[in-house]
């Protein structure tokens, strides 16, 4: 019996191609919950998040059973890139309404030491505050930038992997920070919310 803990989600989609659909179980149960945070940060809406995991998924089952898929050590990229294609279809087809343009915002510079402050409860209780600020704002910016923000920050990925799953070249990708950045400023500024945390 094969111990599909130890394998790689690689190593699992090509179990998958070969006929084990446990092992597709496997991978969907390690990917689910990364993939489907990142498409309900994107779309904003539980419903249409949903229907975008279910057929990126079954985008991903197609392309493993036509042989689509090569072992490049970038399992959740290539499946991510997929998630980031059926989000764009959906837009396209004018599914949403509800597209904001970039208004005000502010700046994420914080958003990683604001994440681990645990000090002491009232910190905890301010650091969760500008998380909240910070999650609204996000909210209130462009699917694109949301998007390439939400990888950057919170999936670590790099503009070049970035990039590579959005389609566009690493220059779009970082036009696309910057503007989220300088949007997000604003933001703060208008709503005089402060980002940093502490002295």
């Amino acid at each position: 019996m094969i111990n599909f803990g130890s394998k790689t989600d690689e190593e699992l989609a090509l179990l998958y191609v070969d006929g084990d659909n446990k092992a597709f179980d496997e991978l969907l149960a390690r990917n689910q919950s990364k993939l489907f945070t990142y498409i309900m940060f994107v779309v904003r809406d539980q419903e249409t998040a949903n229907d975008i995991f279910q057929d990126t998924f079954v985008k991903v089952i197609m392309k493993l059973q036509e042989g689509k898929y090569t072992d490049s050590g970038k399992f959740s990229l290539w499946v991510t890139r997929i998630a980031h294609n059926v989000i764009m279809d959906w837009y396209r087809q004018g599914k949403n309404e509800h597209i904001v343009e970039m208004a005000e915002d502010n700046d994420l510079t914080n958003l990683r030491s604001a994440s681990v402050m645990d000090v002491c409860r009232e910190e905890e209780i301010v650091s969760e505050q500008v998380m909240a600020d910070v999650r609204r704002m996000m909210n209130a910016l462009p699917a694109p930038q949301r998007e390439v923000v939400y990888m950057r920050f919170y999936q670590g990925l790099s503009f070049k992997e970035i990039a590579e799953i959005t389609g566009v070249s690493i220059n779009t990708s970082l036009g696309r920070m910057r503007y989220a950045i300088l949007n997000l400023r604003r933001m703060a500024r208008l709503h005089n919310i402060t980002l940093s945390v502490g002295a």
